[in-house]
């Protein structure tokens, strides 16, 4: 779905990997890349003209599924809550799931994530058998539902079927309500290799052990040494106490110790959350390339705890953020929350900067939208020739903007107000939101609706 195809757009302020640059020409071709970017330009006759244009961010954390939970947590039990207590009902909800009704709930996710300035998801994909524990006759059923999603929305995709074996370290056999995502090795290869013929474009498809708790190292290394060169492997790791004194227990090494003497880590590789990291398992982070997935909105929810981002900022780490849970699809709230996780944390403001860029908006959405485009494994991440039409036209009606020097926009955009400043969207080289309206928003949302009803009348 989608607009019709347009081949340039002029920006009176674009943000290019330099940084602010004015009166910038973007071309694109007919596959949905860009194939020139011409600063100080003047305007063709009939040229569309946007003030404010940014480029798209990378949400590189996601289980679309999780959507239509939303709100349905947020009550307190008889004794203390956690992520574990969330769990358990998120596994009872899971049970009903139809692929049907996936397809429906992540497409209202990722029309919802466009509208907000996501112009690419990565999908940690873990519902792949059905209720009873069967694969479908088609492995891949879900995961393709999930695709077709992401082409109705129009939204780019990274798909990372999980291999998830285990309850627990030591290779604990799984609980009733987790068979529906029970897989091996072979069976995410069979995955992996029934959704190639999708890749190219707005598509790649990688893999993501769950969890040091639910995938075996030897089982990781199989799926990562048969995987074709170059292709995003996402895990699972640290994200709660628990987990790190269930990996010590079983291992005598934390989950990130762990995972460093276990397997090879280098920049294919996306780490989520590391919430629960020492100086040292920073350091190996850092120099390995490898990216930490930071979900700021969820780690909240959860109550994860907060990572220690000054201090892989400063190791020379690279970073990006996702929705995970999705109890928001704004990347705004993420990297503002990111950021006032380390303020109330720390007691200090302007965490999020270096030397070379002091502007905190400007550093957390560049380097986040490096680090997503890094995870996702395509070209992302830049308004620069070469990599996906993506981008977003700000609102420069909004109040909000009004006045607002070049240099401080983005600290604007992120750090004052609740509104969303997305006015329009170009994804892959068609425009996907107007107005802020996705394209399709009302046919999607009856059918998220008809899920909902479904779901929530059982």
């Amino acid at each position: 779905m989608g607009g019709a195809l347009s081949a340039s757009l002029f920006a009176r302020h674009a943000l290019l990997p330099q940084g602010w640059r004015r009166d910038v020409l973007l071309e694109w071709d007919k596959n949905g890349d860009l194939t020139a970017v011409a600063e100080n330009a003047a305007p063709p006759a009939g040229a569309e003209v946007a003030e404010y244009v940014l480029p798209g961010m990378v949400n590189l954390h996601s289980h679309a599924f999780q959507r239509a939970l939303g709100g349905m947590t947020e009550i307190a039990g008889d004794g203390p809550d956690s992520f574990w207590t969330w769990r358990d009902l998120m596994y009872r909800f899971a049970r009903h799931i139809t692929p049907e009704q996936m397809e429906s709930i992540a497409a209202q996710l990722f029309a919802e994530c466009l509208r907000h300035g996501y112009t690419a998801v990565c999908e940690f994909h873990y519902l792949q058998r059905d209720a009873a524990g069967a694969l479908y006759a088609r492995p891949a059923e879900t995961a393709e539902r999930v695709l077709a999603a992401a082409r109705l929305s129009g939204i780019g995709l990274t798909m990372l079927p999980v291999l998830y074996s285990h309850a627990g370290f030591g290779e604990q056999p799984l609980k009733p309500e987790q068979a529906r995502f029970r897989t091996g090795a072979d069976d995410v290869l069979r995955i992996v290799e029934a959704l190639a013929p999708q890749r190219g474009g707005q598509v790649e498809v990688g893999f993501a052990p769950h969890s040091l708790r639910a995938a075996g190292v030897a089982q990781i290394k199989q799926v990562a040494q048969a995987l074709p060169a170059g292709r995003p492997i996402h895990i699972h790791i640290a994200e709660q106490q628990g987990e790190v004194r269930q990996c010590l227990d079983y291992s005598g090494r934390r989950p990130v110790q762990y995972l460093y003497e276990q397997v090879d880590v280098d920049a294919r590789w996306c780490l989520v959350h590391a919430t629960h990291v020492q100086p040292d398992e920073v350091a190996l982070m850092a120099a390995s390339g490898a990216v930490a997935g930071l979900c700021p909105t969820t780690e909240a929810n959860l109550g994860d705890g907060l990572f220690p981002l000054a201090e892989f900022i400063a190791a020379g780490g690279r970073f990006g953020v996702g929705s995970d849970s999705h109890v928001s699809q704004s990347p705004v709230e993420e990297l503002r929350w990111l950021e006032y996780g380390q303020r109330l944390q720390r007691q200090q403001r302007n965490v999020a900067a270096t030397p070379e860029e002091r502007h905190v908006g400007d550093y957390l959405w560049q380097t986040a939208l490096q680090g997503g485009a890094q995870a996702a494994g395509r070209k992302l991440g830049a308004l620069a020739p070469g990599c996906r039409a993506d981008l977003l036209v700000l609102d420069e009606a909004h109040v909000n903007l009004c006045g607002v020097a070049i240099e401080n926009m983005l600290g604007s955009v992120l750090f004052c107000g609740n509104d969303n400043l997305v006015r329009d969207v170009l994804c892959g080289g068609q425009w996907q939101v107007r107005d802020g309206r996705h394209v399709a928003q009302d046919a999607i949302a009856a059918a998220y609706k008809r899920t909902l009803a479904q779901l929530r009348a059982l």
